[in-house]
C-alpha cells in the first residue's frame, strides 16, 4: 500500500508515533532531500532517528538537493540515462507515491507556502508524433493510467505557450506536476525532522560503511544505518559504478517585464528529442524566478562552468529559439547561475540492503540522478521497509527479486491532501 499523507507521514512538526527509549534507534548518513525524507517517514513510524551529514542546506554553500531543477516527472526524466529495467519499473511507483504526497502538500495553501511546492501545468513537447515512437507511446499510456492530474493532449499547447512553432515541436501534453522551490523546501524539511525529534549531526564519514558498521553502531547506538550520500556512495556503498552528470541552470527573472511571464514547466526530454543535447527544460522556480537548462555531462567532477562556457551559451541559445522573448531575459542578480552534480550510478537507483555482509544492518538509497525529489517519498517508504526487515532478521534480497512484486502490483493511486 503507498504511503500516504496524515495516515502515514504528517507534516506538522511532532512525530504520528512517539519514540520510547527502547524504541530503534536508525542513523541516516546524508542530509540532503532522500536523506532528509527518509529520515521524516521513519520518525512519524515511531523511531529515533540521527542524521550525519558533512553539510546542511543553506544560501552560501548549496547542497545538490537545493540546485536541483525538481520539477516532478514520470521516469524516465528530462535529462534521460534512466536505462536500467529494474530500477526503473520501481522508480515508476515510487515517482507516483511522491506525486501525490507533494500534490497533498501543495493542496494546503500555509503548507504550500511554508514549503515552497506548488503543483503546475507541466508540458511536454516532441519533435515528432508520439505515436512515431513505441517508447513515448508506452510511457504517456503509463502517465494517462496513473492518476496524476489534468492530464491533457494537443498541439494547441504549442500556440498557448508562445512556443515558436519553426523549432519543430509537432506534438505535446500537459499535466499538473509539483515544482518545488528546493532552497525553501530543504529548510522547511529541516525544520520538520527536527521538530519530529531528529538530532542532526555535522561530520564527515570516508570509510566504506561496511567496513566500519559496527563501530559506528555503537559509537551513535545505532540499531540500523541508512546510507543516503549520493556521490559519497562511490566510497561509502563501495559501488565504484557510481558517477556524475554534471547540470547547469541560468536563473533569470520571470515578472512579466521583460518577456510573458512563464507559468507552466516546458520541456523536451532527452528521450523525445534523442539527443541529451536537445533537452529543453524551463522551470518557474517561484513567482519571480524562471530556469533555463539543461545539459547533461557524465563523468565531469569539476564544478568550473560559467554564463559564458559554450556548452551554457549553447543551452541558452536553445531554449531562446524554442521560446521567443527570452532573448530579453535579465539573468537573477543575487544567484545567475546554478550548477551541480547529479548521483547516478551504472543500474541507476539502488535502494537495497547491504548484500556483501551477511547479516549486515545497512540499507542503500542513493544513485538518484536528477530525480532525487520526483522519486522521494517512494524511496523513502522502501527505505522504511528495509529498516523493519533488518530489524526483524529478514535476509537481504537484493532489488531485481522485489521487481516483480511491483510488476504484479500494477499502480496503486495513493490518497495524498487532507
Amino acid at each position: 500500500m503507498p504511503l500516504t499523507l496524515w495516515r502515514d507521514i504528517s507534516p506538522i512538526d511532532q512525530p504520528l508515533r512517539r519514540p520510547t527509549s527502547k524504541s530503534p534507534h536508525v542513523l541516516i548518513v546524508g542530509g540532503g532531500v532522500t536523506g532528509l525524507i527518509s529520515s521524516w517517514v521513519l520518525l512519524d513510524r515511531g523511531y529515533r532517528v540521527t542524521i550525519v551529514s558533512s553539510a546542511w542546506a543553506s544560501d552560501e554553500q548549496r547542497l545538490t538537493s537545493q540546485i536541483a531543477g525538481a520539477l516532478w516527472e514520470f521516469p524516465p526524466a528530462v535529462c534521460g540515462q534512466h536505462t536500467d529495467k529494474i530500477s526503473l519499473a520501481h522508480s515508476k511507483h515510487w515517482s507516483m507515491t511522491s506525486y501525490h504526497i507533494w500534490d497533498g502538500i501543495a493542496s494546503i495553501p500555509s503548507l504550500s507556502e511554508a514549503s515552497g511546492v506548488r503543483m503546475m501545468p507541466s508540458d511536454f513537447f516532441f519533435p515528432e508524433p508520439v505515436e512515431s515512437d513505441k517508447a513515448q507511446v508506452s510511457k504517456m499510456t503509463e502517465i494517462m493510467a496513473s492518476g496524476v492530474k489534468g492530464f491533457y493532449r494537443g498541439i494547441d499547447i504549442v500556440d498557448d505557450r508562445g512556443v515558436d512553432p519553426s523549432y519543430g515541436a509537432v506534438d505535446a501534453y500537459e499535466l499538473m506536476a509539483p515544482v518545488i522551490d528546493t532552497d525553501k523546501a530543504m529548510g522547511w524539511l529541516m525544520e520538520l525532522v527536527e521538530g519530529k525529534g531528529a538530532n542532526l549531526v555535522t561530520e564527515t564519514i570516508e570509510d566504506d560503511l561496511v567496513e566500519i558498521e559496527d563501530s559506528l553502531r555503537a559509537r551513535f547506538g545505532a540499531d540500523v544505518i541508512v546510507n543516503c550520500t549520493g556521490l559519497q556512495a562511490q566510497v561509502l556503498a563501495g559501488d565504484v559504478s557510481v558517477y556524475p552528470i554534471r547540470g547547469g541552470l541560468i536563473r533569470v527573472i520571470n515578472d512579466g517585464s521583460d518577456f510573458p511571464k512563464v507559468d507552466a514547466a516546458l520541456t523536451i526530454t532527452a528521450d523525445a528529442a534523442h539527443s541529451a543535447n536537445e533537452i529543453i527544460f524551463l522551470v518557474p522556480r517561484n513567482d519571480n524566478i524562471l530556469l533555463i537548462g539543461g545539459i547533461t555531462e557524465p563523468h565531469e567532477w569539476n564544478l568550473d562552468l560559467t554564463l559564458d562556457t559554450p556548452i551554457i551559451r549553447r543551452m541558452r541559445e536553445r531554449c531562446e529559439k524554442f521560446l521567443p522573448g527570452l532573448e530579453n531575459a535579465r539573468v537573477d542578480p543575487d544567484y545567475p547561475f546554478a550548477q551541480g552534480l547529479r548521483p547516478f550510478r551504472g543500474q541507476n537507483v539502488r535502494v537495497e540492503r547491504e548484500l556483501r555482509r551477511t547479516g549486515s544492518r545497512i540499507v542503500h538509497s542513493y544513485g538518484h540522478g536528477g530525480a532525487g525529489w520526483s522519486l522521494s517519498f517512494g524511496c523513502a517508504q522502501d527505505v522504511a521497509m528495509l529498516v523493519d526487515e533488518a530489524l526483524e532478521g529478514v535476509p537481504a534480497r537484493p532489488m531485481s527479486e522485489t521487481v516483480f512484486e511491483r510488476k504484479s502490483a500494477g499502480f496503486q493511486r495513493a490518497q495524498g491532501g487532507r
